[in-house]
């Protein structure tokens, strides 16, 4: 077996106050105590980075793929101060607007031509033009965690921000995102059309939960809502337009604190990551690899069961790394780093890699990249599908070797059946994890060029 070679360094982990993708997931930016900077995420390359000696940074939220970013003041030594909001364009090195609350900021979501900022009890949205203009408010629930969430692809209209009532969510529908402009010779194809408007007026309110929400993820279509609460222990997935409950999966039994979902841009899956440590990955569709249930789930139609045995458990999942940041490894290395594991702050986004294992060239698969706040970059390839059929063949295939009890009779013996289940067990755990890519390094600037 060739495996690569593992080299251990003794560089500290980087301090990373906050990390985030831009909405197709195509960079991500970074901020650290010394500043800012923008990467590629795959492959992982430095696009720009800015110094700061004034002070830090909260958060830096990038306007799709342009020089543009939304600056938030916090940390140790605040740059700004945090009821403002200061519009940066990187390629000039300078302020361009400045957007002042009475009220510390809470949130942003941000796409071509708008600008979305949620306080503790509103959420305020903003025209991008020549000039920044107040489009509309909306009140909301109380909304500490800054929570919502914008549709960012061409001609969608949908935003996502907390109801007026605990764990309700208002769906609002701006002016359609105007389509990105192109770049080289003009296209052959068609441009792409307006999608019609709906036969029936949106839903506005969805009560998702009974506990306070604590996430909010659209994909770039708008179609879809998945939504959390404190629990902390199931996903639920809505229909944008009609209000109605799509798919619920159950991340766990124990109470976690969800950080984020993220819709795979086809969105036939999606990943959900926490503070265990964990990202969970599960299918939304019925075709491709089957989400795991419970054994007794054929009979709850039947029998009056809890609702726990209908749920839905991911079939995929990968757990972060103890002292990622300490680790180097090559791009053709699949094992990981270490075998232990610990709760680690990430950020997890889908992206289009290119299929190793095929050879026609051009290939790509969707594949998961993992930023942890300690400056890991993981990038993690999905287990092989599994139909539900071939996971039941497998699981009423026989072990060839048979004892002979004293009656004649052919039977495994109970030893031979604790080994083949546990076999089976570690085999199916196995086929389940997400396979390590990838891992490298971000944050420590010199490193990129």
């Amino acid at each position: 077996m060739n495996l690569s070679r593992v080299a251990i360094s003794t560089l500290k982990p980087v301090n990373v106050y906050d990390a985030r993708f831009e909405m197709d997931n195509k960079i991500f930016t970074v901020s650290t105590p010394v500043g800012f900077a923008v990467y590629r995420t795959c492959p992982l390359t430095l696009i720009r980075k800015r110094e700061l000696t004034g002070g830090t940074l909260a958060a830096v939220v990038p306007l799709h793929t342009s020089s543009l970013l939304f600056l938030l003041g916090g940390g140790p030594s605040p740059l700004y101060p945090p009821n403002k909001v200061v519009l940066w364009d990187d390629a000039l090195g300078t302020e361009v607007v400045e957007l002042e609350f009475r009220e510390r900021v809470r949130g942003l979501a941000c796409r071509r031509g708008w600008l979305a900022v949620a306080l503790r009890r509103r959420v305020v949205v903003f025209q991008l033009g020549e000039q920044v203009t107040r489009h509309a408010e909306w009140d909301t629930w109380d909304n500490p965690r800054g929570l919502l969430a914008l549709a960012s692809g061409t001609y969608a209209t949908l935003l996502a921000i907390p109801g007026k009532q605990v764990g309700h969510v208002q769906l609002i529908h701006l002016p359609p995102c105007i389509p990105p402009t192109p770049i080289g010779p003009p296209s052959s194809s068609p441009p792409r059309k307006p999608p019609p408007p709906p036969t029936k007026h949106p839903v506005a309110i969805i009560a998702a939960h009974t506990t306070a929400l604590t996430t909010l993820s659209v994909p770039p279509s708008g179609r879809l809502l998945a939504t959390t609460s404190s629990r902390g222990t199931l996903v639920r997935t809505w229909d944008a337009v009609t209000g109605k409950l799509v798919r619920e999966f159950r991340r766990g039994t124990d109470k976690a604190d969800i950080f984020g979902v993220a819709f795979r841009p086809d969105e036939r899956e999606l990943c959900v990551w926490s503070d265990k440590g964990t990202v969970h990955v599960f299918n939304l569709v019925v075709s491709g690899a089957a989400n795991r249930q419970s054994t007794f789930s054929p009979l709850t139609p039947y029998l009056p069961l809890p609702k726990y045995f209908e749920s839905e458990w991911s079939y995929a999942q990968y757990r972060i790394p103890v002292q990622s940041s300490h680790i180097s490894l090559s791009q053709t290395s699949i094992r990981s780093p270490t075998a232990e594991v610990d709760e680690e702050r990430c950020v997890v986004g889908w992206i289009e890699a290119p299929n190793d294992e095929n050879t026609g060239g051009g290939a790509v698969e969707h594949q998961l990249v993992a930023l942890t706040y300690a400056g890991g970059w993981y990038r993690l390839s999905l287990p092989a599908a599994r139909s539900k059929s071939g996971a039941s063949d497998s699981s009423t295939s026989l072990p060839k070797s048979r004892q002979r009890t004293e009656s004649g009779s052919s039977v495994i013996s109970r030893f031979d059946k604790g080994k083949e289940k546990e076999k089976k067990d570690a085999g199916e755990k196995q086929s389940r994890k997400c396979v390590l890519e990838e891992f490298r390094r971000f944050g420590r600037w010199d490193g990129w060029g």
